[in-house]
């Protein structure tokens, strides 16, 4: 009997705590109907990122020049496997912070010492494109990356020789779009950044344009709104 009632309780209290987080996520603002200006990072990229690096590189058409393709979030939860609905609250942060639907990533094999099952829930991930991944990339270098503790720069030792870059971030946290009162767990996330180039002098060159403040630099590049 104290079995049945301690689970109501804790069934009760997961149900305020989803209810709570639902009601305080952002609404419909004044201006949704209005049409979506382009994003500023974007128009940045192609007045002056883009004249640079041609003239940094010696290239002589404009599609050698490597552009942003996409850039995917991922966060792995092991305690998943125990707890599932822990992945909920991660599925509505991700939301709120890129402003498009995630996907559960599933197990890929059966790990007995860990107690996964193959097609187990795991983690997840979102994988942006076009005006929202230009969006989510000007927020994350205006005002995710300055609120990191103890921040000294974005390591260059990140590349995976194919033009690509990967850096992880310890917390949630410093997404000024995530509640705190509504945090229930915190966790880090992997974001990765995939280029049109194969080579990594030239990722580095368009990340560091596009205002990544790398660890090294003098003072980070500032984007003319």
């Amino acid at each position: 009997m104290a079995t049945t009632k301690a689970q109501g309780t804790q069934k009760k209290s997961g149900g305020q705590s989803g209810e709570k987080r639902a009601s305080m996520l952002p609404k419909e603002h004044a201006g949704a109907e209005k049409p979506v200006p382009p994003p500023r990072l974007h128009a940045h990229y192609n007045k002056t990122v883009r004249p640079r690096l041609m003239q940094q590189f010696s290239l002589k058409n404009t599609h050698q020049v490597p552009n942003l393709t996409k850039i995917t979030l991922n966060v792995g939860m092991g305690e998943a496997i125990k707890q599932p609905k822990v992945l909920d609250a991660i599925v509505d942060e991700l939301a709120t912070i890129t402003g498009q639907k995630p996907l559960r990533t599933k197990a890929k094999k059966s790990i007995a010492n860990y107690g996964q099952r193959e097609g187990q829930e795991i983690g997840v991930s979102v994988t942006l494109r076009g005006a929202r991944m230009w969006e989510f990339l000007d927020r994350f270098v205006s005002t995710a990356i300055p609120r990191i503790r103890d921040f000294r720069g974005l390591s260059t030792r990140s590349f995976d020789g194919r033009g690509n870059y990967s850096l992880g971030v310890k917390e949630q946290m410093i997404f000024p779009e995530i509640n705190y009162d509504l945090v229930e767990q915190i966790h880090g996330m992997d974001i990765t950044f995939v280029t049109t180039t194969n080579r990594d002098d030239m990722a580095f060159a368009l990340l560091r344009e596009l205002g990544l403040p790398f660890r090294g630099d003098d003072k980070p590049i500032v984007v003319q709104g």
